[in-house]
């Protein structure tokens, strides 16, 4: 990975810890992208994407709250707590209107954050938001609810095995990864607080809601449902339509993780997506 800074800023009533990389001249001197990682996952979650972008933009990846070696507070994981961390990170570093990326909770963060503070941001990747057919981001309270008990019931059972064996699964499971993928993502399982889950069911716009009010350009990445992935042709469809400046593409062969398991076509869509924006 190319050498990024460890750093922390208080945004929003909490330390967020950061990665940035290394400072000089000439990386201040590019355009900013700020990488929002997945539930679970942490700023260091991103080793290939670094590696590719990081010799032509200035790149910062936190930790969300809860996560990686950020404060761990008991409540505070909705989707407007997180935007609101993210617009502070940006609002304290001085980035001028930067480019977020996001995978999976990061994305729908990500979106959140351009629609509730449009004058912050200049574009969007959005990496398989969670966005469901229902209407709701996460699905019904029920499913919500569901959904958060066995992500606390994961979280706590990996952290009770040892790293090996908790990779060896891992590995099992998504054979498409690249072995560089897991160094960090077992570090971040061994952090994450399991108070991450609050954000499943907290309070939050509607997908939809959030969707039309980004204004700026934006670029879906959306997967095959079949493996894992989360939005559907038809939200894909609907999602762009209501954003004025939105496009979406589909990468065949990978589920939910859509850059770990078909890394080249994820980064081509990506670097097309932000030679356009010049």
């Amino acid at each position: 990975m190319s050498k990024l800074m460890p750093a922390d800023i208080i945004t929003n009533g909490i330390r967020i810890h950061y990665y940035r990389t290394e400072k000089t001249a000439q990386t201040r001197a590019r355009p900013s992208l700020v990488l929002l990682h997945g539930i679970t996952d942490s700023g260091l979650c991103w080793p290939r994407v670094v590696k590719a972008l990081a010799p032509e933009y200035d790149m910062i990846l936190p930790d969300a709250r809860g996560h990686g070696l950020s404060d761990k507070p008991a409540t505070g994981y909705a989707p407007r707590d997180h935007a609101a961390d993210v617009a502070g990170l940006i609002q304290g570093l001085g980035l001028e209107r930067p480019i977020l990326i996001g995978h999976s909770m990061g994305a729908g963060v990500s979106a959140t954050v351009a629609a509730l503070y449009p004058d912050l941001v200049s574009a969007l990747v959005l990496e398989d938001p969670p966005w469901r057919t229902e209407g709701d981001e996460i699905g019904t309270p029920e499913e919500q609810a569901a959904r958060a008990a066995e992500w606390r019931k994961e979280i706590l059972g990996r952290q009770a095995k040892t790293g090996p064996e908790v990779i060896a699964q891992r590995k099992r499971e998504q054979p498409k990864w690249a072995d560089e993928e897991f160094i960090d993502w077992i570090v971040a399982k061994q952090q994450v607080s399991p108070e991450v889950t609050q954000y499943i069911t907290a309070a939050r716009l509607p997908w939809r809601d959030v969707c039309a009010r980004i204004a700026c350009p934006a670029l879906l990445i959306t997967a095959d449902v079949a493996d894992g992935a989360i939005v559907t042709p038809e939200v894909a469809a609907a999602a762009i339509k209501l954003m004025p400046q939105g496009r979406a593409v589909h990468i065949a062969g990978a589920g939910h993780n859509i850059r770990r398991e078909q890394f080249a076509a994820y980064m081509t869509a990506v670097r097309e997506f932000l030679a356009e924006l010049g």
